[in-house]
């Protein structure tokens, strides 16, 4: 019973910040019709410019964290402006386009920090780094709750731009159908770039998080982007309220097979489990997007 405790404790923290970076994911598909597959070169980018911080200027992992939002959030807002291009041109198929090029980004991400770092794996070093607190036979990982705690502030923040502001109006208008808001005097194309850094932003301050928890290396980028890919298709594309129970629930189903099970059947199990929700809820869990 310990055993699973820990587990499932372990599973539902981690899961908090995956849902950090496909809540973003979400955002972006909704407001730009695009299936962003340098989803984990962001992340990626995130701990590898957490590390370069740690090791040129002594700074602490948890330091970074506005610096990646910071340093990522202007990249992604100036490359925006270029995704939305792309989506909305005049080719026979745009949305496969925007696909290709957001592939290509992963691909030039990837290889960039193949050139600057290398193949080796690095580590992000935090204040909370192997501190736990023990309640009961339970062994809490302060870092992970950090992350919890991180992924929590960032879902709430968006709850109450999207549902309480209206520039999160403006954002769901677009989202709903981009004409009838352009139409109603939104700037769709700088609304675009401003999620699109946004998503950013908060995807590279998830990358700080994940390399802090785990660590950082150029080929771990695709596996950020199943796991984000998995959770938008679970929740349903666009689901911004979806992806947090998606990916909850994949922290947990992946930390339950690794412990019972092993690791290596964990995406058998995720991705069979996708298969039959899918079969029973074509549309996701909620069923709805933005």
């Amino acid at each position: 019973m310990d055993l699973l405790l820990q587990t499932l404790l372990n599973g539902i923290l981690i899961g908090g910040v995956i849902a950090s970076f496909s809540i973003g994911f979400q955002l972006t598909f909704g407001v730009l019709h695009v299936i962003d597959f340098a989803v984990g070169a962001w992340v990626v980018l995130g701990g590898y410019l957490a590390y370069w911080l740690s090791v040129a200027f002594g700074v602490d992992g948890l330091l970074a964290l506005p610096v990646a939002f910071l340093v990522l959030g202007a990249a992604g807002y100036l490359i925006g402006p270029v995704v939305y291009r792309v989506r909305n041109s005049r080719y026979a198929r745009p949305e496969l386009m925007a696909l290709a090029l957001t592939f290509g980004m992963f691909t030039l991400f990837r290889g960039g920090a193949l050139t600057l770092w290398g193949f080796n794996t690095r580590s992000v070093e935090t204040v909370l780094s192997g501190e736990s607190l023990l309640i009961g036979p339970i062994a809490v990982p302060l870092l992970r709750v950090a992350a919890f705690a991180f992924a929590a502030t960032v879902a709430i923040v968006l709850f109450l731009i999207l549902y309480r502001t209206r520039y999160g109006l403006a954002i769901r208008a677009t989202a709903e159908n981009r004409h009838n808001a352009a139409l109603m005097g939104v700037n769709v194309e700088r609304l675009s770039a401003n999620v699109y850094g946004l998503y950013a932003g908060v995807t590279g301050m998830a990358g700080v998080l994940m390399a802090a928890i785990y660590s950082v290396n150029p080929e771990i980028g695709l596996r950020y982007t199943l796991f984000a890919f998995f959770v938008a298709v679970l929740a349903g594309l666009g689901s911004v309220g979806g992806a947090i129970v998606a990916a909850i629930f994949f922290g947990v189903m992946e930390a339950v097979v690794a412990t019972y099970v092993g690791a290596s059947y964990s995406h058998l199990a995720i991705f069979g489990t996708l298969y039959l929700v899918l079969l029973v809820s074509p549309r996701g869990i909620l069923g709805r997007g933005l």
